[in-house]
């Protein structure tokens, strides 16, 4: 997408490698978002890549666990999760699928692992909510493949919008506090396009693969599995590197408020994981 040439371009402030770790009953990825490095970004929390052909890797998933006081997103590249809650809810995401989960005020559920021809690639994004959005009731946004609008750009450029507008394009994904911007874009060889972002978001890419340098003077490089933190603006300008390219590019309205974590909750002071815990134990999520 072109845009004019006034506008502020985004440059690269860091960049952080993803570190290998494990999570739920023993699933391997890659966490970039929410380690020693970067522990937040706001108003996000944590993102996980997890990319395994080897069923022993992923099979015993993440049993049932509690959240509450933000918002998990889980995006399918291949492979398939089935999802169950405590609430009696239940679906299957396949590849190509996204599911938007308000965690509110509480709610128990479970992602567990499906084979399908062995590979299983993905994200997690954690999102924040709002002090005054903490509280509400959970609910779930199941978005499927062929709900999710792809764009052509031009030649060897390709955006899936699945939340936030890219022009007159707007990704299924709807009334989230943070009213964020969540574009997969892929770019052939060599391609580059210029992209409009909010400006007053906070704004990464993750290139999960090949590699890509992002900026328009003086642009900076982002290698394979690295999280390029961006400076504000309102253009941000990507281009390929000698193979096809994958990006992440996510922005987000920052909340600017203090955050109390413990595990799966996310509030804004320690009485209130407190009252989590105690509301958990009691049986009240």
């Amino acid at each position: 997408m072109s845009i004019a040439t006034d506008q502020q371009q985004r440059r690269v402030v860091r960049t952080i490698r993803g570190e290998p770790t494990s999570d739920g009953a023993g699933v391997r990825l890659f966490r970039v978002i929410g380690g020693q490095a970067l522990a937040e970004l706001d108003p996000f929390l944590l993102l996980d890549e997890f990319l395994s052909d080897d069923p022993d890797d992923y099979i015993a998933g993440f049993p049932d666990h509690p959240h509450r006081g933000f918002e998990t997103v889980t995006y399918m590249l291949a492979g398939r999760m089935r999802h169950g809650d405590n609430q009696g809810n239940s679906g299957l995401l396949e590849a190509g699928s996204v599911q938007w989960m308000t965690a509110g005020r509480g709610i128990v559920h479970s992602e567990m692992p499906e084979q399908h021809d062995g590979l299983m690639w993905g994200f997690q994004l954690w999102v924040n909510l709002p002090a005054r959005a903490k509280m509400i009731a959970p609910r779930y946004q199941d978005i499927a493949p062929a709900d999710i609008p792809q764009v052509e750009l031009g030649p060897g450029v390709t955006v899936r919008v699945i939340a936030g507008r890219l022009g007159n394009t707007v990704g299924p994904v709807s009334a989230v506090e943070a009213e964020p911007l969540y574009l997969d874009v892929e770019l052939a060889a060599g391609m580059s396009t210029t992209l409009e972002l909010p400006p007053e978001h906070n704004a990464f890419v993750y290139c999960y693969a090949g590699d890509v340098t992002v900026g328009g003077e003086d642009p900076g490089p982002v290698d394979h599995r690295c999280l390029a933190v961006l400076d504000k603006g309102d253009a941000l300008r990507v281009q390929a590197g000698p193979q096809t390219t994958r990006i992440l590019v996510v922005a987000g309205r920052p909340f600017g408020e203090p955050i109390a974590r413990y595990g799966p909750f996310v509030m804004n002071t320690r009485e209130e994981i407190m009252d989590a815990i105690s509301d958990l134990r009691s049986g009240r999520f």
